[in-house]
């Protein structure tokens, strides 16, 4: 391809692979985001070689070298695919088929056999995995499944899913390694564990809930002192290193929630029966069981595998009613549960977490899956009940571990880590919240933590509370998963790590190995742990994009009944092409453009007030204003809602 140069430092960059991201344009045209090159590089079409928009590649320099603006250069290999399964359709040939995708992305079409078909006909809407793949040849797929035309939104769910790397049909021998897998509890197995069948417990769980990861076990041990057993499903006791099923999970590494499905990680035969701890049933767990006086104080723990016996499932309603009736089945066990758990909450505060409060929006569902109504959740003492709980367990099992050393170091973990707030986006933050009369200590970690709280206090029931927790949340760094312990800075510990909900996280999978290694002070030293970490982390980016996108679909197919209605908003975002609202009733976010405000004023944004402002009459629309606003249109295609602001009596005097 390129020229060769007889400047040897010029020709080692040529030779030179480097490690990254491709990015497909819209148009086919490509970049390679790299890290260990320090620029993009820049990749025609036919230089791909198999790759896709967002496979990690080896990318060849072919033209220019780092630092001397454009370079360019080919794929010398595929490490590791974004995507192998895509939506589209069937286009039947003479004697075989072909696979047209249906992605945003240009991509070439996939032969399929005519015994890869799988039923599909001509024109049918399919899923295809492509299952090979060489270079200067077509890619060649099997249709995993055919989709029904009559059912978009199912449709839009798979493809929510597809596009951002999670498979959605378990492959035929993962589905086979975990049917193998016994039902039964061989005696042995039991032997080796704790046995906690005979101690009560019981599982505390959203209604519709059907993969149950924890359980709480609660005895007196004498007038002052508690037993309470924090159990999980002992998930890496089925799904041992190296297996298909471990690779499987692997690759998913979280489940996935949508507002009609969850995309899981396991599959069900391990997430809803084997796994699940349902009541009445013996189930193998790995416990974290603590010693704690009526105060709240942790007197002693132990960690280790068990056995339990759940006598009891309860809804989070359930466990609420006991909580405010004070009365109910295993009532006063609750109760005495509720009162430790606000102890810790209330200590963990004081000593430094930040107490975001935390509203969940919901969409209520008929049989197709049409939103019909919205159901707004809180956070109620039935949840921070196992929350209190689940914190514990994991700070316990990341202060255990990082307490172990080897050759004085300590050993690689998977923490879950927090950083500090990020300086440059609390600086315009901590000046907005100072003209609401919030002062922010600023000097160090612990200060603007003790000054979020005290705000957070302050600031309950008033008009600008949502938006200060809104933008205060936004100034936060991202909790991500890393071998490199800096602590939790969101919740105020200095070791913290995720244990409690293996079904749903490859992390805590890790973390049970971990611990198991350390316990039988059998520690393996695990080299891939850290790519791992950035793995799971990227995954789990994933998943939270994947939700935010099935979320905003709903939100669109909601208001596509309210076109032309109008309603009350608040400003929960403002840029320089217009400023986005809220619906109070429906919670359903929308745009409102600057093309739509020109009538009115020729406006801009002051970063600093978090505002758009008239330059001739003043008017300002800020963040956490509230301003009537109509629905001008929904776009499903796009997941987008349009609205236009509404000059009505209430708005006029707002300003």
């Amino acid at each position: 391809m390129g020229h060769k140069h007889p400047d040897k430092k010029k020709k080692k960059t040529t030779d030179s692979l480097y490690r990254g991201t491709l990015e497909v344009t819209r148009s086919g045209m490509g970049f390679v985001i790299s890290k260990t090159f320090g620029q993009d590089v820049l990749v025609r079409p036919n230089d791909f070689n198999t790759a896709m928009h967002g496979d990690t590649v080896l990318v060849k320099i072919t033209r220019g070298q780092a630092g001397s603006g454009r370079v360019q250069g080919e794929v010398e290999a595929v490490v590791e695919r974004k995507q192998t399964d895509f939506p589209g359709h069937i286009e039947m040939g003479d004697g075989f088929a072909f696979f047209v995708a249906e992605t945003a992305r240009p991509m070439p079409d996939v032969y399929v056999s005519r015994a890869k078909l799988n039923g599909a006909a001509d024109k049918d809407r399919v899923i295809v995995r492509i299952t090979e793949w060489n270079k200067n040849k077509k890619p060649q797929g099997e249709v995993i499944q055919v989709l029904d035309e009559s059912d978009e939104n199912d449709r839009v769910m798979k493809e929510i899913l597809l596009e951002n790397g999670f498979p959605i049909v378990f492959p035929e021998d993962v589905l086979l390694a975990s049917g193998r897998l016994p039902d039964s509890i061989p005696s042995a197995e039991i032997g080796k564990r704790k046995d906690f069948r005979n101690i009560l417990t019981f599982t505390i769980d959203p209604a519709d809930a059907k993969d149950f990861d924890d359980a709480i076990s609660f005895r007196v041990i004498k007038d002052d002192l508690y037993e309470i057993g924090v159990h999980i499903a002992d998930v890496s006791h089925y799904v041992q290193p190296g297996s298909i099923l471990d690779e499987e999970a692997y690759h998913r590494a979280t489940s996935v929630y949508l507002p009609d499905r969850v995309n899981p990680m396991l599959p069900e035969r391990i997430s809803n029966e084997l796994c699940s701890l349902r009541p009445n049933e013996d189930k193998l767990t790995f416990s974290a069981v603590f010693s704690i006086s009526p105060k709240g104080e942790v007197k002693d723990y132990w960690l280790g595998r068990t056995v339990i016996h759940s006598d009891h499932r309860y809804a989070y309603e359930d466990v609420q009613k006991i909580i405010d009736e004070k009365q109910g089945e295993y009532g006063k066990e609750i109760l005495i549960l509720h009162d430790l758990a606000q102890r810790f909450r209330k200590q963990r505060i004081k000593k430094g977490a930040i107490n975001f409060s935390s509203v969940e929006v919901r969409f209520k569902l008929d049989e197709k899956g049409k939103p019909v109504g919205i159901v707004i959740k809180e956070s109620r003492e039935s949840h921070q009940l196992i929350e209190e709980f689940m914190l514990l367990a994991n700070r316990t099992v990341a202060t255990h571990v990082s307490k172990i050393k080897i050759k004085k170091k300590t050993i690689p973990f998977p923490y879950r880590i927090h950083d500090t707030p990020d300086k440059e986006k609390l600086a315009p933050f901590v000046l907005f919240a100072k003209k609401y009369g919030h002062h922010f200590d600023t000097k160090t970690p612990e200060g603007i933590a003790a000054s979020f709280n005290l705000m957070l206090r302050d600031v309950q029931g008033k008009p600008e509370q949502h938006v200060l927790e809104q933008l205060g949340i936004r100034t936060m760094a991202k909790a991500v998963y890393s071998t490199e312990n800096i602590g939790h800075y969101g919740l105020g510990f200095p070791n913290y790590c995720h244990f409690t909900s293996p079904i749903r996280r490859y992390p805590d999978v890790l973390t049970h190995r971990l611990l198991q290694e350390v316990l039988d002070e059998n520690i393996q030293i695990h080299q891939k742990l850290d790519e791992q970490c950035k793995y799971c982390s990227e995954r789990e980016r994933a998943a939270m994009d994947s939700e935010r996108s099935a979320n905003k679909y709903k939100q669109v197919e909601f208001m596509k009944e309210f076109v032309g209605d109008e309603f009350d908003g608040v400003i929960s975002g403002v840029a320089g092409f217009g400023f986005w609202v809220e619906t109070v009733e429906h919670k359903c976010e929308g745009l409102v453009s600057l093309n739509s405000l020109m009538e009115y004023d020729d406006f801009r944004l002051i970063e600093a007030d978090y505002a758009l402002v008239g330059r001739r009459s003043g008017r300002s629309f800020r963040m956490g204003d509230k301003i009537r606003i109509k629905v001008i249109s929904a776009n499903l295609a796009k997941r987008q809602l349009d609205y236009e602001w509404v000059l009505s009596p209430s708005a006029s005097s707002k300003s």
